[in-house]
């Protein structure tokens, strides 16, 4: 990407005709286009211009306003607004065009600059007007010429911003002598960007560009359309629950229910101390005036919102089936309420400078409903049916949304096998065995690896709330028949680390029962793969335990 940076729309249509090229009127009295003077940038071809244009001129400030595009701008910019219209027809035959405002449009070449598939695609140069302020998260700018005055630092700092996106997240070994001694260490590899007319004086810099390396190129891992019958989809989790009976609530709190305030966990006064001014302290004085029954209402509605809920169940009453979207059983807050005001008067003990009122902070809010709801599920009598606390507003995940560009190592996949093109690998050659497996296996449907693609398992650690990310979703053919696959999680299992034990505890005792008692989205196990070797033999013996157990069932 080259981007050159102007002060006015007068100047930036110059600068656009010397790049992009230009109309004249010749004695024919007929319409050229002229070439541009940056062949690698020109829009003209054969007389005539481009259909996809490889440079685009955009003023950022009249995008962002969100009023009406100026008269002047819209009819510089028409001719690339029809071009973007026309290619956006042919991309997408079912969507409503004629509905896109000329900023839509606009706005959405510059937010796919270099994507594959996406508007901005051929886009090379952008030739813009104040595009400075505004966000633009565009990774593969290598060149920036600023034909404007840049008068203070902070402008300088901007413009110079546009080249510091980072492409590749991937290390290098790189080696430094200190006192005689070589040290190794991880590290980014280097990347450049070449600024014209901008200062840098005030910049410190160090090394020399004159032999810039090329940065590696990313691959764009994504969904394919043509793949979308080996989608996969999953549940979305925030906990879990335990189905309690219709009856009334019972509690009995113990040592665990006992909750101590520390200052140890929380600062209650900080000093401000500015450049400028005075120092200023603050303190939690204003949270202490807070009434203990704000505080006991607060926690009630944070116990019954997090744990008593119906997410997608169906129950049947009084002979009539009742299916329950993300519903709160409202029914049970005043018990609760009464509760959680046994549990503030008898199971909080307060140390140093601390008080009650501090639990109507998160990160003490959520550790008291914990113990209040635990102390409930001991009491309950009866067995008690674990169950999934969904995501109110994005229960489901799915394949189909992967879409992103990385430069770390990959596989291509199966056509046949997996809806995602690639597999993004962790390792030089674990991921990559795993997948060629899984492939070779005649009992597996599709399945895809968790990058990107926002399948988490929530747990806890020391006290602490956390996200497991597996490492691949494998559909298999079990025994059961095509219309019951096995939902298989595997973790691909390397160097042990102290967080490992708990992830896979939890995601054995918690995640697949909770997921599986549920019942609307399949049947689910975990499995552990510390050797991609033997992964095809380990596969097969948890599902033939699987099969054998059905069998028994039937």
């Amino acid at each position: 990407m080259f981007i050159v940076v102007c002060n006015n729309t007068n100047v930036s249509k110059l600068v656009f005709d010397y790049i992009a090229g230009w109309e004249k009127i010749t004695s024919e009295n007929q319409t050229v286009a002229v070439p541009g003077k940056l062949p690698l940038f020109s829009n003209e071809s054969r007389g005539g211009w481009s259909a996809r244009p490889q440079t685009i001129l955009v003023d950022s400030e009249q995008l962002e306003s969100g009023e009406a595009m100026r008269p002047e701008f819209k009819q510089i910019a028409a001719r690339e607004i029809a071009d973007f219209k026309a290619d956006y027809r042919r991309r997408f035959p079912g969507r409503d065009t004629d509905s896109l405002v000329d900023q839509d449009l606009l706005r959405e070449v510059m937010n796919t600059v270099g994507k594959p598939g996406k508007l901005g695609e051929q886009i090379r140069c952008v030739v813009s007007v104040c595009m400075l302020t505004e966000g633009w998260d565009a990774n593969t700018v290598t060149h920036i010429l600023g034909v404007r005055a840049f008068g203070t630092q902070l402008l300088c700092e901007q413009v110079v911003g546009r080249g510091l996106r980072r492409m590749s997240h991937a290390t290098e070994t790189r080696r430094f002598e200190v006192n005689g001694d070589t040290v190794e260490i991880e590290a980014f590899p280097v990347e450049y960007a070449e600024v014209y007319g901008v200062p840098f004086s005030f910049i410190p810099c160090s090394g020399s560009t004159s032999d810039p390396k090329l940065g590696p190129i990313p691959t764009r891992v994504r969904a394919l359309p043509d793949r979308i019958d080996r989608e996969v989809t999953f549940p979305r989790l925030l906990g879990y629950r335990y189905d309690l009976p219709q009856a009334k609530l019972d509690v009995k709190f113990t040592a665990e229910s006992r909750l101590t305030l520390s200052s140890a966990d929380l600062p209650t006064k900080t000093e401000n101390a500015p450049i400028i001014g005075e120092s200023v302290i603050h303190n939690l004085d204003e949270l202490k005036r807070r009434r203990p029954q704000e505080v006991a209402f607060l926690l009630a509605k944070l116990t019954l919102e997090k744990y008593f809920r119906q997410d997608g169940e169906e129950r049947t009453e009084r002979g009539k089936t009742h299916k329950f979207d993300s519903d709160v059983q409202v029914w049970r807050f005043p018990r609760l309420l009464e509760i959680t005001r046994q549990w503030f008067s008898t199971c909080i003990r307060c140390k140093d400078n601390t008080f009650p009122q501090l639990l109507l902070l998160l990160q003490f809010a959520h550790d008291a409903a914990d113990r209040i709801y635990k102390a409930i599920v001991a009491s309950s009598p009866g067995d008690k049916s674990l169950k999934p606390v969904l995501r109110p507003y994005d229960t489901t995940g799915s394949t189909r949304y992967v879409d992103f560009d990385i430069t770390r190592q990959t596989y291509a996949t199966r056509p046949d096998r997996c809806h995602i093109s690639h597999v993004v690998a962790d390792t030089n050659s674990w991921e990559q065995k795993l997948a060629q497996t899984i492939e070779d296996m005649n009992e597996v449907v599709t399945y895809a690896k968790n990058q990107s693609l926002g399948f988490a398992i929530p747990y806890t650690l020391n006290g602490e709330e956390h996200d497991y990310f597996p490492d691949f979703i494998v559909r298999v053919d079990d025994g059961h028949g095509p219309a019951d696959l096995l939902n298989l999680i595997l973790e691909c299992t390397g160097q042990k680390k102290k967080d490992k034990e708990a992830k896979v505890t939890t995601t054995q005792t918690l995640w697949v029962p909770a997921v599986n008692n549920h019942g609307g989205f399949g049947r689910w196990e975990f499995l552990e793969i510390t050797d991609p070797s033997d992964a095809r033999s380990k596969i097969r013996t948890e599902l033939a335990a699987n099969h054998h157990e059905y069998m028994t069932a039937q």
